[in-house]
């Protein structure tokens, strides 16, 4: 007696099958990149609990823009390290302020590079929090002016994109109207719009010297524990005026990018936070896993669950391994 079943494996056979069956693409279309500026010059500092990540003065700026745009790579994110800090982040929004000064310079050398502006307070305040202090509570409404501010200063810069990380409630309707009344109606927002209270951002604290000084960022960020209310915020912020939607982090929320993407059209970007590139930098560094096979997988994994977008920092690495295939 003959066996009836079904033979999976004969679209499998060779690596042109594989591809011509390939359900999910990956491209360097997919990838942003991030910046980390520093003020001063010649710095180029590795961040320790990051390799091949560098904190970059505007002089050591051009060459790594020229190997991004070389690479194939349409998008960046910058994050300003200042050298001076208040109790309510005047350099955010200070017309010479780091990120301000490094939108300027990226668009006077490579002008067609999209430049997205991370709109936050906390690397500019002494406290380390995203919004107004004041007895030992982060306070929602007037951080909303500040942000608003910042956002406003960004785009006078240059910026294509803002991008505001601070998860106050109201944050997107008051960048919103802040960019229309200043007449930037065109500028796109990119939501962080579904950001946990994660353990995985401990690098990026390192890199962007921005670790809070009391307490923790839990009373407005998300609990990793919710699931429903990744909905509800994401809701918010698209009623508001969001352009995109970030879901932040990536790697072990991949059920809530793809909760995100059945609940809304607008385009979706993973966040592979510095936490998880710096676990799959440490195990390749002691020859535990293979990077490229292990980083290819993982950022196919995030688009696979609904992401359009990638802000990773593999992207470099990304692009020329998938240039070679």
């Amino acid at each position: 007696m003959t066996l009836q079943f079904e033979r999976h494996r004969r679209l499998r056979q060779t690596a042109n099958m594989r591809a011509l069956v390939r359900e999910t693409q990956l491209s360097v279309n997919d990838f942003i990149y991030p910046l980390f500026i520093v003020e001063g010059s010649g710095v180029r500092n590795e961040v320790s609990s990051m390799p091949g990540v560098y904190q970059l003065s505007l002089d050591q700026l051009k060459l790594e823009l020229d190997e991004i745009v070389a690479l194939g790579l349409k998008s960046v994110i910058l994050f300003g390290v200042p050298n001076e800090k208040d109790a309510v982040g005047t350099g955010a929004y200070h017309n010479h302020g780091i990120v301000q000064q490094a939108t300027r310079f990226i668009k006077e050398h490579q002008p067609d590079l999209l430049v997205i502006a991370d709109t936050c307070l906390c690397e500019y305040t002494d406290h380390g929090h995203c919004g107004v202090v004041q007895g030992g509570s982060v306070l929602n409404d007037p951080s909303l002016e500040l942000l608003a501010k910042t956002a406003v200063s960004q785009a006078e810069a240059g910026a294509d994109i803002i991008a505001p990380s601070n998860m106050m409630d109201g944050f997107v309707a008051a960048i919103r109207q802040g960019l229309d009344a200043a007449g930037y109606t065109e500028v796109p927002i990119m939501s962080y719009a579904v950001k946990y209270a994660s353990s995985y951002y401990g690098p990026f604290r390192d890199a962007a010297d921005s670790t809070p000084q009391f307490g923790d960022r839990k009373t407005y960020q998300m609990d990793p524990a919710n699931r429903r209310e990744a909905i509800r915020e994401a809701r918010s912020d698209i009623e508001q005026g969001a352009d995109f939607l970030i879901v932040k982090p990536a790697l072990s929320y991949l059920d809530i990018i793809r909760d995100v993407r059945n609940e809304f059209e607008a385009p979706i970007v993973a966040y592979n936070v510095s936490g998880e590139y710096s676990m799959v930098k440490a195990a390749a560094l002691n020859g535990w896993v293979d990077e490229k096979s292990i980083v290819l997988e993982t950022l196919t994994s995030m688009k696979r669950a609904g992401a359009d977008l990638i802000m990773t920092y593999h992207a470099k690495d990304a692009a020329r391994w998938l240039s070679e295939q």
